[in-house]
């Protein structure tokens, strides 16, 4: 089955979308995949015909469908870009594996590591491409970042600071609070921190953290101490209630490399040597998520079944350090055990 959705992939052909579910951020993927090169957009489908009918016409999509098991079933698409709520992920995701279809989820990857990894189970039994939607690691500057660590210019890294939040004013039933919903700071805005100190040190073997707690039992903040065996450390913090900086810092023995405000999404970071003059290292002009489409239409052309940038074993390692940290702050959603 993947070798017959890898055929019709070649450089010559167009990767044809499908898009799962119509909120905002589907809208900002679908405007931004649809002027690229080598890609089209060739269905939508929602819980609803009517959402999704409002979604192909303003988007110019051929195909709407009321359900995703339609989308799903859809022989013209090659791959399906899933952008519900989080809690849903997991349930999206399966019914277009099962379906035959390559897809690419947006973080947080599932609600808990357990669901993770039944989908990288079900994509590698299946021999198809999965991958989650950290655009993040396939950002250039953040790249580029990467680079500059392995070359030594900062030195070993020793400290990793990163956060995201913001004062919101969200209502209980709001997808950012409310736990049917997989609601909270941690799993929407802190997977951006956390995500970018595991891209740099990998898996933690210590985690700390603290929370306050919404009426509704999801975090409001959430603050990390992550710890790894090198003696390395990373402060991270997310809010839907305070105004962070949304900046991070990558300190080494020789220098450090400073993100300012959008580090998830950076247009630029600034190289900090010691004893030299800062540099600037600039992206000018901002693709946002078309890095990570670009990405996944590159593997399927490859025929790879994962990313090098995004591999599924570091998603699932991201996972288990959020369970973790809910663990530990006492966030749990219906159905866990």
């Amino acid at each position: 089955m993947a070798q017959d959705m890898v055929s019709d992939t070649t450089a010559e052909a167009p990767i044809r979308w499908g898009i799962l579910a119509t909120g905002g951020i589907a809208a900002q993927f679908t405007s931004q995949v649809r002027e690229m090169a080598g890609a089209e957009v060739v269905a939508v489908g929602s819980r609803t015909l009517e959402s999704a009918k409002k979604f192909a016409e303003r988007f110019e999509i051929p195909r709407a469908y009321g359900s995703w098991a339609e989308l799903a079933e859809d022989d013209g698409v090659d791959v399906v870009y899933i952008a519900t709520p989080h809690n849903a992920h997991h349930a999206a995701a399966k019914l277009c594996l099962e379906a035959g279809k390559a897809v690419l989820c947006e973080k947080a990857f599932t609600i808990n590591t357990r669901e993770a990894e039944e989908l990288v189970e079900l994509a590698r039994a299946k021999g198809l491409f999965l991958m989650e939607g950290m655009w993040t690691y396939t950002n250039p500057i953040v790249r580029r970042m990467m680079e500059l660590v392995r070359e030594g210019a900062i030195g070993e890294v020793r400290m990793i600071q990163a956060d995201f939040g913001f004062a919101g004013k969200f209502d209980p039933a709001n997808r950012m609070r409310n736990p049917e919903l997989g609601g909270g700071a941690l799993l929407d805005l802190g997977v951006y921190p956390v995500s970018f100190a595991h891209l740099l040190l990998g898996e933690p073997s210590e985690i700390q953290a603290r929370a306050h707690l919404t009426p509704e039992g999801t975090d409001a903040e959430t603050g990390m101490l992550l710890g790894w065996e090198s003696g390395a450390t990373a402060l991270l913090s997310c809010s839907i209630t305070a105004s962070l900086p949304i900046t991070a810092v990558v300190s080494g023995t020789k220098g450090r490399i400073e993100f300012p405000r959008g580090f998830f999404a950076p247009l630029k970071c600034v190289l900090h040597v010691d004893g030299e003059d800062p540099v600037e290292i600039t992206e000018p002009e901002p693709k946002g998520m078309r890095d990570e489409a670009a990405e996944v239409m590159r593997a399927l052309r490859a025929g790879e079944l994962e990313s090098p940038l995004v591999p599924l074993e570091g998603s699932l390692a991201v996972m288990r350090t959020l369970d973790r940290v809910r663990e530990l702050i006492g966030v749990r959603y219906p159905g866990e055990v």
